[in-house]
This record gives structure tokens, sequence and C-alpha cells, in this order.
């Protein structure tokens, strides 16, 4: 699952915006609008949120999932559950 906030901060790391995102993914700039709007867990085509994932993933920007471990190398940010 990824959030919209994730999606922004993937797009921040790989300095690239909605529109250019949305050319590597394969979907329409209102897609991508729509699933960085979301509060939250985006809520989307699953076919969709997919092909953003990985066009994210294949610029070079790994999405770890909440509580989840990254073995992956370099250098990145995670955000932290408020308490």
């Amino acid at each position: 699952m990824i959030t919209g906030s994730q999606m922004k901060a993937a797009r921040a790391l790989l300095g690239i915006d909605q529109k250019e995102l949305a050319r590597l993914a394969g979907v329409s700039l209102p897609t991508v609008q729509r699933m960085e709007a979301s509060d939250g867990i985006v809520r989307a085509v699953v076919g969709s949120l997919e092909k953003v994932a990985n066009a994210i993933n294949e610029a070079g920007v790994e999405l770890i999932a909440s509580g989840a471990r990254s073995d992956g190398a370099g250098r990145g940010v995670r955000l932290l559950e408020r308490k």
C-alpha cells in the first residue's frame, strides 16, 4: 500500500513533477493528481497503482510499507508514525 504523501515524497527525491510521473507510469495526469490528493492510503484501480509504484521503483526510489524492513542500499527517509 502507498499513501499520497509517499508518492509526493518519492517525486521530490526523484526531482520530477506529476506530469513526468504520469508519463513514466503510463497513466493520466489526473490519475496521479487524484492519488496524491488521497488522505492516507491511496484508493485507486489496482493496475494504475501498480504502474505508479513500479515506475517510482524503477526510477530509483523504494517505497517502504509501515513496519516493513528495507534491505536495499542507499540513503533514504522514513516517516515515523505519530503516537
